[in-house]
Formats: structure tokens, C-alpha cells, sequence
């Protein structure tokens, strides 16, 4: 059979530097840092004392009390964004059938705060006084299982967890579900909230965060000085839609989604491989789906944690998957921004990605000032970029080997 051509929509976002698109576009825009000190809870012992935390988000604003109750921040997060994004692009529920509309939302972790409030509980009260809504109020899917309660759609409803690829996994699933047949609409992105004790000193222990205390210089992806990256939390989504159903409701397409990439590394469980062959084969394998050349990628948002590891190897990824085309191609990190948002990430800059193409805008590498002798490619650094954007790609690699990569271009009929 073949495949339906699959466009973007609708898009939504709960970030640190603005909680829906409009806000967060604009903070990027003007290079905003969404970086500050952990108010969630003491750091007195800790060695990292910086996050990316959201502000100012208040549930009821987006659900009704109760529904917020019994849900944690990660499926609040995703609540937010997906109702943003289908606000956006406007579709009618009780016009459509809700069981050709899916919800593929994913988080990488789910709710550390959950599992750390039962656990004083636990050893405080004895077990008889753990919450019982622990359970649905933790688990990974119940972002995606919310977002279809509180939109009413019926249609495939799934969550990919891989790590810090979750998002982009879970939208590239999404346009396959369109592609083939089993959707119309499909609701996808990641969200996370895991600012919290446990997970800040797991991802410490495992040197894996930047123990810098200036906001400004402790997420610098591909700098020279990088040590890390800092943790984030939030949400991104988008509306993906058949493209004959979009165009027959008279919606809006933001751009399209026209390749996707999906491998492993079978290397290391938080390495990448230092080749960077895997995420390299998700990039051609999106390429060679979208029918296109290297040298027509204009720009690239990298996975660009700010790790020692994975700037290196995802540098030496795009060189071997574009050839000579790496030395043209502009590249930059949201997270220099925003931090890591880890489950999130992929979903919040996929939305970067339809609205540089949206607005021939790349955006800078903030914070970033001086790259070492391997990391020679364009990432942006000093200011952003006006440009045309006709195709841009975005990678994920996250924990485990998992490498997921999307390309998006502008729509033309």
C-alpha cells in the first residue's frame, strides 16, 4: 500500500522559558535562559544546584481541580500541551470520529515525586497510607492515558518510553499510524517532571549534569568547557493529520512530516557509540524516506545535551550521515536554553523545528562560546539566523542505545 502523506497542525508546549507556543517561541527567539536556581526542594546537600524548571503553571488553568488531583506534573504537563495543541488546530471532536484519533504521548520516567512521597509513607505511616492512586498517578502512560480522557479520543492510544527519546519516538509512531492507515489524527509529543531528589541525585551520581552555579553557562552544548547537561521539565506536542483530511476541514499545515529514522547503538546502556553510527543511520534512514539529498538539509536541532560523550559523538553522527554537505548545514541545541527535558525534549523541539520552518528562523546555541578541534560544524553560536528552512531534522538519542530522528519540511501541495 502506499503511504498517506502525514502534516503538522496543531502544536502545544509547557517549557521554563514559556508555557504555550507563543510565549516559549518568543523566548527562543530573543535567546531567553530558562535555567535557575531548584526551588522544589533543599539542595543544602547536593552538588547540583541548578534546573530547568517551568514557572508559574497552574493545572486548573488547563483541567478541572479534580481531574489535576489525581494526576502528577507530567500529565498535567501533557494535558496542557495537548489541549494547546488542539486548540490550535481546531479541530471539532463531536465532528470527527474519535476512534480515528490517537494519542501516542510519551514520558521518560513518569513520576519520580509519586514514587518518593510513597516511599516516606511508607517507612513513616506503614503501607496501609500510601496513596492509593500511587499507581495511576506514576506510571509512564498515563500522560497519553489522560490526554485521551480529557480530549475524548478513542483511537490508538500508546507511549513509547525510551529514555531521552521518547518524544520523538512517540511522534515518529504517530505519523507511522497516520502513513498507514490506522489514524487520522494522532495527538504526540513527550512531557516529564522529574525535578526531584532522587532523580536529580541519580542523574548526578552518574556524572551526567553540569555542576556549574551560572545559569548561563551550565547548559553549553558543544563547548569547549561543557560538562553536562541540566535537568528540565515540561512538554511538547503537535497535531500530526492525514493530509486530505486536513485540507478537507480547511486547517492550517504548519509543515510536513516526511521522514523518520529509528535505530540502536547495541553499545552501551548511557553511551552513545563513539562512531556515532547509530543515530547516523536514523538520519539517512530518514533522508532516504523523504527522498532527499544531505546537501539539502538546511538545519539540524541536535539531540546537544551538553555531555562530553554525546556532543562528540553526535557530531561525528551528522559528518558520517551528511558527508561534506555537515560543513553547511546549521546546527543548534534548545537545551542550551531549556535544559534537558528528557521524555519531553524531542516533542518540545520538533515545535522548534515547524517554527523555523514556519518563520526562517534557527535559533542561537545560547551560552555556547568556544567549540574544541572534532567539533568544527556551524552550531550557531554568537547569534541566531535568518534563513529560509525547507527541510529540518531533529534527533533524539537517549539511555539505552535508542536513536530516533525526524525530518519535517515546508509543505507545498
Amino acid at each position: 500500500m502506499s503511504k498517506r502523506r502525514v502534516v503538522v497542525t496543531g502544536l502545544g508546549a509547557v517549557t521554563p522559558v514559556g508555557n504555550n507556543v507563543q510565549a516559549f517561541w518568543e523566548s527562543v527567539k530573543t535567546g531567553k535562559v530558562g535555567i535557575g536556581e531548584i526551588t522544589r526542594f533543599d539542595t543544602a546537600d547536593f552538588k547540583v544546584k541548578l534546573a530547568a524548571e517551568v514557572k508559574d503553571f497552574n493545572a486548573k488553568d488547563y483541567m478541572d481541580f479534580k481531574a489535576a488531583k489525581r494526576m502528577e506534573l507530567f500529565s498535567q504537563y501533557a494535558v496542557a500541551a495537548s489541549k494547546e495543541a488542539m486548540a490550535d488546530a481546531g479541530i471539532e471532536m463531536e465532528k470527527e470520529d474519535p476512534f480515528r484519533i490517537g494519542v501516542i504521548v510519551g514520558s521518560g520516567i513518569g513520576s519520580l515525586p509519586a514514587m518518593e512521597a510513597a516511599d516516606q509513607r511508607l517507612i513513616q505511616r506503614g503501607p496501609s497510607k500510601v496513596d492509593p492512586l500511587l499507581v495511576p498517578k506514576m506510571i509512564s502512560n498515563m500522560a497519553a492515558g489522560n490526554v485521551s480522557i480529557a480530549l475524548g479520543a478513542r483511537g490508538k492510544c500508546t507511549n513509547v518510553v525510551t529514555a531521552c527519546a521518547s518524544g520523538t519516538h512517540c511522534i515518529g509512531d504517530a505519523f507511522r499510524a497516520i502513513q498507514y492507515g490506522d489514524a487520522e489524527v494522532m495527538i504526540a509529543g513527550g512531557t516529564e517532571g522529574a525535578i526531584s531528589p532522587v532523580g536529580v541525585a541519580g542523574f548526578t551520581n552518574l556524572t551526567a549534569l553540569s555542576t556549574s552555579q551560572d545559569p548561563y553557562r551550565a547548559s553549553i552544548p558543544f563547548d569547549k568547557e561543557r560538562g553536562g547537561f541540566v535537568i528540565g521539565e515540561g512538554a511538547g506536542v503537535v497535531v500530526l493529520e492525514e493530509l486530505e483530511h486536513a485540507k478537507a476541514r480547511g486547517a492550517k499545515i504548519y509543515a510536513e512530516v516526511v521522514g523518520y529514522g529509528a535505530t540502536a547503538d547495541a553499545y552501551h546502556i548511557t553511551s552513545p557509540i563513539e562512531d556515532g553510527s547509530g543515530a547516523a543511520r536514523a538520519m539517512t534512514d530518514a533522508m532516504k524516506e523523504a527522498g532527499v539529498q544531505p546537501e539539502e538539509i538546511d538545519y539540524i536541532n541536535a539531540h546537544g545535551t551538553g555531555t562530553h560523550h554525546n556532543d562528540l559523538f553526535e557530531t561525528r553522527a551528522i559528518k558520517a550521515a551528511l558527508g561534506d554537505a555537515a560543513k553547511k548545514v546549521k546546527i543548534n541545541s534548545t537545551k542550551s536554553m531549556i535544559g534537558h527535558l528528557l521524555g519531553a525534549a524531542g516533542g518540545v523541539e520538533t515545535v522548534v523545528c515547524v517554527k523555523s520552518i514556519e518563520e526562517g528562523f534557527i535559533h542561537q546555541t545560547v551560552g555556547t562560546k568556544e567549540t574544541e578541534e572534532e567539533l568544527d560544524l556551524d552550531y550557531c553560536i554568537g547569534g541566531p539566523t535568518w534563513q529560509e528552512v525547507n527541510y529540518a531534522m531533529s534527533n533524539s538519542l537517549g539511555f539505552g542505545g535508542h536513536n530516533a530522528t525526524l525530518l519535517v519540511k515546508k509543505f507545498e501541495d
